[in-house]
């Protein structure tokens, strides 16, 4: 048996944010990650509302584990032709490449009001010519690690299809040429699936697993017609979730799975989908 505690991420769920900690609860599982709630970005949240989050949460019982943020999800300037294929959700934020300097700080703050030791961030709108970015885009997320490692806060690259750094082969590559002391990989095999990368064993063997802090888990079919993710419940789709949960017990992973739903849910309805899942999950982690 796997012991990853699992996460959600609450948003997946409700925007209700004392009715996800109660199912959390319901359901056993220990951590969460704040995206949105009360339909406000968590970057826009105020003091006193951040303050509710942590009250709501220590109530249950359950901790924060990640703050997830928008951070270096925007344009890079300069840096070529947006890559159209690609839906960009901010989830709610909107923020330039000025304003990322600020929105870094704010979030580590929250972070540290939280008490989560993670901050999810970004490597910017993948363009037609990503290559080119590379170096540039290495440059100012060491700009960033600096300033999280003076407060104590993991920021964690998450390989995100509509970024840069959107394959396994992509963010490991990332990883080496940060600085371990600010930065750890949120790995989410189905991005890297979305993004054309057989994400395990495949994208995954490029990520060095001492590097990986963090696990978004989500399931899909891609759609051969329209190359587009068809979301399903975890376990259903092409990632591989039982083989990819195994291989990370064998390689030593300590970190958390969160929960990042996708699927619309039997009828639509997202609250009982997210519910299935979260079940679905907490069978293959137990199994692992």
């Amino acid at each position: 048996m796997a012991d990853f505690p699992v996460a959600v991420i609450t948003d997946e769920f409700s925007q209700d944010f004392d009715r996800v900690c109660a199912t959390a609860q319901e359901l056993g599982i220990p951590e969460l990650e704040i995206r949105t709630a009360w339909d406000k970005n968590v970057l826009a949240m105020t003091d006193e509302e951040i303050r509710r989050l942590k009250a709501a949460a220590d109530r249950r019982g359950l901790r924060f584990i990640c703050v997830a943020s928008p951070v270096y999800k925007c344009v890079l300037p300069e840096g070529g032709d947006i890559d159209a294929r690609f839906h960009h959700d901010a989830f709610q934020a909107s923020y330039s490449f000025e304003d990322q300097p600020r929105i870094l700080a704010r979030a580590l703050d929250i972070a540290a009001r939280l008490e989560a030791p993670f901050v999810r961030v970004f490597s910017f709108w993948r363009t037609v010519d990503p290559e080119r970015n590379f170096d540039r885009i290495v440059e100012v997320l060491q700009r960033g690690g600096e300033t999280a490692r003076s407060s104590g806060i993991l920021l964690g690259i998450e390989n995100e299809h509509a970024c840069h750094f959107a394959t396994g082969a992509e963010v490991g590559r990332a990883a080496q040429s940060l600085d371990p002391d600010g930065y750890g990989v949120v790995w989410d095999p189905a991005n890297a699936c979305v993004a054309g990368e057989r994400a395990f064993p495949d994208g995954f063997a490029h990520v060095p697993v001492e590097r990986i802090c963090h696990v978004h888990a989500k399931d899909c079919v891609m759609d051969t017609a329209s190359n587009q993710p068809e979301w399903c419940d975890i376990g259903a789709g092409e990632i591989g979730w039982k083989d990819q949960l195994a291989r990370l017990k064998t390689d030593g992973y300590a970190g958390s799975v969160s929960l990042e739903t996708h699927w619309g849910g039997p009828g639509g309805n997202k609250y009982l989908g997210s519910t299935t899942c979260a079940k679905s999950l907490l069978r293959l982690v137990s199994g692992a």
